[in-house]
């Protein structure tokens, strides 16, 4: 059993401890937990898995093609189940002027524990990390595109408009996660005149069969598929 523990900012020595291989946490556990740390919290920390920078260092410094950056981030999303560090999906930030990539992403929503954590999300973060700024279309910072190797989620849809990139491009559909199983949430059917409505252009269907396979592959190899409030079947 692999334990994984997580500091608090609090008592001395206090740490929140879980099986890294479990499915959930008792509620016996849960209560203890909160009956020792009352008042303290754990301190969340968002890292890439270390197979991502060693696999780009073998990979272009720009990427000109739509079809370029859209290979990057499918194989991202293929390598994240190969190295079982996360979900179907791959994103990244790019420059749109010079096709540089910014940041990667892959989806640890498993892996942090967290729902938050899809590609588009992780890489937008990243993305802001590296620039300095919660804005990617601030004064003085060129122009960014986000490229997912699915169009986003209702949640990753909000997170397109606040991110401040421009252009968007999206491989696979919303149907074809849908299709394995994942829930898009209620995302408005004419989203992508919502974003083009607020400046950010749009492109869709870039290698979408290619990254539409990783999800079927994804499945067909076992792989769970983690849609919030699965106890409520229960």
């Amino acid at each position: 059993m692999s334990v994984t523990a997580i500091k608090v900012d609090g008592p001395p020595n206090c740490l929140l401890c879980f099986d890294s291989q479990a499915k959930f946490i008792s509620t016996k556990a849960i209560n203890e937990i909160m009956n020792s740390a009352t008042h303290t919290f754990p301190r969340f920390q968002l890292e890439l898995p270390q197979w991502i920078p060693d696999f780009l260092q073998e990979q272009a410094t720009t990427f000109p093609t739509h079809e370029a950056r859209m290979a990057l981030v499918t194989t991202l999303s293929k390598l994240n189940i190969e190295q079982g560090t996360g979900g179907p999906f791959g994103a990244g930030i790019f420059r749109a002027d010079t096709h540089q990539l910014v940041a990667p992403g892959v989806n640890l929503v498993m892996s942090s524990r967290s729902s938050i954590t899809h590609a588009e999300i992780v890489a937008i973060m990243m993305a802001q990390q590296i620039l300095g700024s919660h804005d990617l279309g601030a004064t003085g910072l060129p122009p960014h595109e986000l490229v997912t190797s699915c169009e986003p989620c209702a949640m990753c849809l909000g997170a397109t408009c606040w991110s401040g990139v421009h252009h968007l491009v999206c491989g696979a559909r919303g149907y074809d996660a849908e299709a394995i199983g994942f829930d898009e949430g209620p995302k408005p059917q004419n989203w992508v005149t919502a974003l083009e409505e607020r400046g950010i252009t749009v492109t869709v269907d870039i290698g979408r069969q290619e990254a539409a396979q990783v999800l079927k592959n994804y499945v067909e190899q076992n792989g769970e598929v983690y849609n919030g409030r699965q106890g409520d079947s229960e």
